[in-house]
């Protein structure tokens, strides 16, 4: 079983930036697909970007192209998402996923919620205006 903790979120104003982390347990980090979701009150889970077992491919939704930044440490077994110049429509809680490609291998990129295995419980990003 694998568990992922996310950390870093808070409050910042908006064109803000914060760096959210997500680590990791287990040995098989290195490959695992890592993903990032967000969940806005009173709305649906939304995909925000995705990264491959190497780190060598990222896919983002378009609502984050160019602001924001998925990266992975496998020394650390940690995934991180850079955000910059926030803005209130990014306010919600955001979680961690991760794919474990010996349980069936998606097409990539994995921008559905059901293409994940395993799951974080989610940290609060609120950006105020």
């Amino acid at each position: 079983q694998v568990q992922l903790v996310e950390s870093g979120g808070g409050l910042v104003q908006a064109g803000g930036s914060l760096r959210l982390s997500c680590a990791a347990s287990g040995r098989s980090f290195g490959t695992y697909r890592m993903g990032w979701f967000r969940q806005a009150p009173g709305k649906e889970r939304e995909f925000v970007a995705t990264i491959n077992w190497s780190g060598g491919s990222t896919y983002y939704a378009d609502s984050v192209k160019g602001r924001f930044t998925i990266s992975r440490d496998g020394a650390k077994n940690t995934v991180y998402l850079q955000m910059n110049s926030l803005k209130p429509e990014d306010t919600a809680i955001y979680f961690c996923a991760a794919e474990n490609p010996s349980l069936g291998v998606k097409s990539w990129p994995s921008e559905v919620a059901s293409a994940y295995d395993y799951w974080g419980q989610g940290i609060q990003v609120t950006v105020s205006s």
